[in-house]
């Protein structure tokens, strides 16, 4: 009895340090000095193609632009996108471009807090520092919101933000912003795009248990989006076999309108009607050519 005694406080010992050891790891890498100018419109072109506005305004209430997003209910509890204006007590206005570049490409907040990957940083990773500089710029001109997001409602033991350095090491993949030799520069824009700044995997990709992207099923959709919403396959496969051409899906990216006639509605509606509806012709073509033909990505 008295070994077994001696094994358990043993083992218990060792967990504690071991769960010490985790929440004292740093995850904030060093960020390189970001000093370019930024250009502001560019800046609200990202922030508009890569979801900032749709997600963190809460439109429904009347919420106004970028002072924190309606709740996203998912399995691990309920996410308030923050507030992104420039309120230095609610927002973001006492960070720097640093802080800024850590947040959206290692996904930690300036005081070296992990986010929850709600936060699609894992895409934002492959932004260059002229983006960063430009969306920066964009961010400087949004009046302050001198009210915070409501607090996360995520229960034991997903309210241990710890855990997520662990989640970090497991899932989290390098940047991916090399263009594919061999490809057209459309066809590399679209991929820069579609696996970047636009994040189109975040939500019609499966996730495990543990609320990471399932990489073998990649584009094939997804039936536990944030308030039980669901997200169609958009595999090269699955859009050629549903007759979508590349005119086809640029037009649906601007228009919401399929080629059937009917329009996209819950989730996909928004992300027309507040992001690629306000990008450019030859982006939404490039995101068209790039999914209808990435099986082909080296």
């Amino acid at each position: 009895m008295r070994k077994l005694l001696i094994t358990a406080a043993v083992f218990s010992a060792a967990a504690v340090i071991g769960v010490g050891a985790v929440i004292a790891w740093p995850v904030k890498n060093e960020v390189a000095s970001i000093d370019q100018p930024g250009d502001p419109q560019r800046g609200a072109y990202l922030a508009r193609a890569g979801g900032c506005i749709a997600c963190h305004t809460n439109w429904e209430e009347g919420g106004k632009p970028l002072a924190g997003g309606a709740p996203l209910k998912t399995d691990f509890g309920t996410f308030y996108p923050s507030n992104l204006t420039m309120s230095k007590d609610a927002g973001i206005g006492d960070w720097s471009v640093q802080d800024f570049a850590a947040s959206l490409r290692q996904g930690v907040s300036p005081d070296g807090e992990p986010y929850y990957p709600a936060f699609p940083y894992p895409f934002y990773r492959n932004l260059s520092d002229q983006d960063i500089a430009d969306l920066w710029a964009a961010f400087q001109t949004v009046a302050a919101v001198d009210e915070p997001a409501p607090a996360h409602e995520v229960g034991f033991p997903f309210d241990q933000r710890w855990g997520l350095k662990l989640w970090r090491g497991a899932f989290l993949e390098p940047p991916r912003t090399k263009p594919v030799e061999g490809r057209s520069e459309a066809w590399n824009r679209g991929r820069l795009l579609v696996e970047g700044v636009t994040h189109c995997g975040a939500c019609h990709t499966g996730r495990n248990i543990a609320g990471a992207r399932v990489l073998d099923e990649k584009f094939r959709g997804y039936d536990g989006l944030p308030g039980g919403g669901k997200s169609p396959a958009i595999t090269p496969e699955a859009l050629q076999d549903g007759g979508w051409s590349v005119s086809d899906l640029a037009y649906a990216l601007e228009t919401g309108i399929m080629p059937d006639g009917d329009a996209f509605g819950g989730s996909m509606g928004e992300v027309v009607t507040y992001g690629t509806s306000f990008m450019t012709d030859a982006d939404r073509e490039a995101m068209a050519i790039y999914l209808l033909n990435e099986e082909q990505d080296g």
